[in-house]
């Protein structure tokens, strides 16, 4: 991203060149394994990537809030003070949500100049909105001073796409863009929030991330409706073992309770969320002891699940990672994010790479009729200030 050139649209939208702006910066994230655990109270394993969305912000001694982006003709104004949901820029809902948190917190909101810019594909699952959510509380924590930790401007960004935008998702997201490290993975225990940043030692290995280009029109419904049947699953264990998220069961005793679930695809679905449960550990063991062969059959074994046991995959997802399987060179592949179209990961031997491109994207495009992009996933560092001024 080119900063200077950001500082010029920024100052051609709002004028004023001499009243100075600053700028910041919070990362999209690829989840290398665990998906559908984080709002089950379960383990993830994403890491930060150098894409994400910037944004240049001032304070402009009005009562008014003035929105726009670069990667929509979107623009939108509110006042400083009772924020409502946007139904014709429906983008302004995610840095409004943190807004509204942080009023509901105490602070209070001035009349200011923002705009965003985003390299993070949208609704490709590689979490814009999170990224949206998490450079906005990064933003108006130094703007005004408000001396939040990373810790809470994640749960800030969590809640705002809860509560405001109406989805309800975990907060491995957020957390991700707010506590990625470059050149290492979080893992991260959604229950506690414990955490731990893991050296991402890949070698000859990459990570390449491929956009199915299928608009993911269906995930948040979906989203919503598993996370309805996880609950189901919840009530009908706790009638023998009190539980509270699926997250607390090990595999061994999931297998000698699932029968207390009465429906066989609500048993499917806790049986993907406890076993990936299960996968997330031995993953982060594996690389921990540099064997990216066990990492990578654990990605496939991921994928297998979240298309028999959740079903949150398609025809999209499913024919990248069949292809994946059967180039040389390629250890693993998995869809990443709530599904339904988006993105898939895969770790690759760097002389595969082009390989990889050609023959991965010719199959996907003669079975689907879409044409994939590829990006190399490389792992930067989390939400931060950049230390521009315009």
């Amino acid at each position: 991203m080119d900063i200077n050139s950001l500082h010029k649209q920024f100052y051609e939208l709002y004028g004023n060149k001499n009243q100075s702006c600053l700028t910041f910066f919070a990362p999209g994230r690829v989840n290398l394994i665990g998906e559908h655990t984080d709002y089950n109270g379960g383990y993830v394993f994403p890491c930060a990537l150098q894409y994400g969305t910037y944004l240049v912000v001032r304070l402009n001694g009005s009562d008014r809030m003035y929105f726009s982006t670069t990667n929509f003709d979107q623009p939108c104004s509110v006042p400083e003070k009772g924020f409502s949901q946007q139904d014709n820029t429906k983008w302004v809902n995610y840095p409004l949500g943190v807004m509204d948190q942080l009023v509901k917190r105490g602070f209070e909101m001035k009349g200011m100049d923002l705009l965003f810019s985003g390299d993070v594909p949208n609704a490709a699952g590689l979490s814009s909105s999170a990224s949206i959510e998490m450079v906005t509380a990064v933003a108006l924590n130094d703007l005004f001073d408000m001396r939040l930790d990373m810790i809470d401007l994640i749960k800030i960004g969590q809640k705002a796409e809860n509560e405001f935008v109406g989805v309800n998702c975990g907060i491995m997201d957020q957390f991700a863009s707010g506590m990625g490290k470059s050149e290492h993975a979080v893992y991260l225990d959604c229950s506690t929030l414990e955490y731990e940043q893991v050296p991402l030692v890949l070698g000859d290995y990459k990570l390449m991330i491929s956009n199915t280009n299928k608009r993911r029109g269906l995930a948040d419904s979906k989203y919503n409706e598993r996370r309805a049947e996880c609950e189901s699953s919840v009530a009908s264990i706790s009638q023998k073992e009190p539980v509270s998220a699926l997250g607390e069961l090990s595999y061994a005793r999931f297998l000698d309770l699932q029968n207390l679930i009465p429906e066989k695809r609500v048993r499917r679905r806790a049986h993907h969320v406890v076993s990936e449960n299960r996968r997330v550990l031995d993953a982060v063991k594996a690389l921990k002891q540099s064997d990216l062969v066990l990492f990578g059959q654990l990605m496939y074994a991921s994928h297998d699940s979240l298309r028999d046991d959740y079903e949150v995959t398609g025809i999209e997802l499913d024919t990248l990672v069949e292809e994946a399987r059967k180039v040389e060179g390629v250890l693993g592949s998995r869809m990443t994010g709530a599904g339904f179209g988006g993105c898939t990961v895969s770790l690759l031997h760097k002389e595969a790479l082009n390989r990889f491109i050609t023959e991965v994207g010719s199959a996907y495009h003669a079975k689907t009729g879409l044409k994939p992009d590829f990006y190399l996933g490389e792992v930067g560092d989390g939400a931060r200030k950049t230390g521009s001024k315009g």
